[in-house]
């Protein structure tokens, strides 16, 4: 417990330094560590639940049930046995993109403009663990898709950003025909809000800070600033619905937003909300947790008045490289005129 609590400090002291081997290899023990604890916590518990359910159904029933519970050394190795087995495979889970794919018809996208094809990356936390072998993995789902639009919403980076030489210029060659946009999440002011917009610069993205952009008239992409802007006094633009307010009804409206939360003075303002910041939970069981405060923490959710919200997994991963039961994610939204 003692490593896992001062691992982060050590990793980022060390960053500080210049020592950056260093520092992802205390990435990768510390986190990961943090990993298994979560896991075999979560796993000793039910252990326990149990054990207390024999003990009690013994004592009402006043006989002799021991023979039923699991030793205390069991019930110590049996959940770290399980906990390091779904490390090992949620590792490589986490390293197993999935592409996801959603169609949507509306009226508002105009008939010669065909089928407009939408890539979505999300929480992709490029820093000392996720570097250029995972976002190589992510670019090339996105590439093969061939999309007309790439959007990412919000943690492209991580709270360590020192040394991303290289990222920005593989994220380059993307260059879809209406371009890319990205919105920031929490993360970009963990780590630095100037640091992360020119990263996301670099990387070819323009940032929608409370703003919005037209496309032709295909549609209208509006971005606002992650909530965390706020707290750091760096929330730039309108409200959401300010930003919204007077798109005429009839075009298709997009809008990037970190945290799949929905403000109801916005809805039918929008046509379809893309989030992240979930990431499900990453690892079960925490997407329980996740589901008590998140309505919708992936997938596809239809609100009212015509609009919907569109939640991704995420790309990459934060904290332990592991994932469990939450497969990274690259969406693939196809925007369609009900005529074709």
């Amino acid at each position: 417990m003692l490593f896992m609590v001062i691992s982060p400090i050590v990793i980022r002291l060390s960053e500080k330094a210049g020592m950056e081997l260093f520092a992802r290899l205390a990435s990768y023990l510390g986190y990961t560590w943090m990993g298994i604890i979560f896991l075999f916590v979560s796993c000793s518990i039910l252990f326990d639940l149990y054990r207390l359910l024999v003990a009690a159904g013994g004592f009402v029933l006043g006989k002799e049930v021991s023979h039923l519970s699991i030793s205390r050394h069991s019930a110590f190795l049996i959940p770290l046995a399980i906990a390091i087995g779904i490390a090992i495979y949620g590792y490589f889970e986490a390293l197993s993109i999935r592409t996801e794919y959603l169609t949507i018809r509306s009226p508002k996208i105009p008939s010669d403009a065909g089928r407009v094809r939408i890539a979505q990356i999300s929480d992709v936390h490029l820093g000392l663990i996720v570097r250029e072998n995972r976002l190589g993995n992510i670019l090339a789902v996105v590439e093969k898709e061939n999309p007309d639009i790439l959007v990412s919403t919000g943690d492209l980076v991580d709270g360590q950003i020192d040394n991303l030489s290289g990222l920005a210029e593989m994220l380059q060659r993307i260059n879809p025909r209406f371009g890319k946009y990205a919105v920031t999440g929490n993360h970009e002011f963990y780590a630095g809000l100037q640091q992360s917009l020119s990263f996301t610069h670099r990387s070819g993205f323009t940032m929608l800070r409370g703003e919005r952009i037209d496309l032709g008239k295909v549609m209208t992409i509006v971005g606002v600033d992650d909530l965390q802007a706020r707290s750091f006094g760096l929330y730039r633009g309108g409200d959401e619905a300010e930003v919204l307010a007077g798109i005429p009804e009839d075009r298709f409206v997009l809008l990037l937003k970190h945290r799949p939360l929905i403000d109801d003075i916005s809805r039918g303002l929008f046509d379809l909300q893309l989030s992240g910041h979930v990431h499900r939970g990453q690892i079960f069981p925490f997407s329980i947790l996740t589901a008590l405060y998140y309505e919708t923490q992936s997938g596809l959710s239809r609100l009212q008045d015509g609009s919907s919200l569109y939640v991704s997994r995420g790309s990459g991963t934060w904290g332990p490289p592991i994932r469990f039961l939450s497969p990274p994610e690259v969406t693939v939204i196809d925007l369609i005129p009900p005529d074709q």
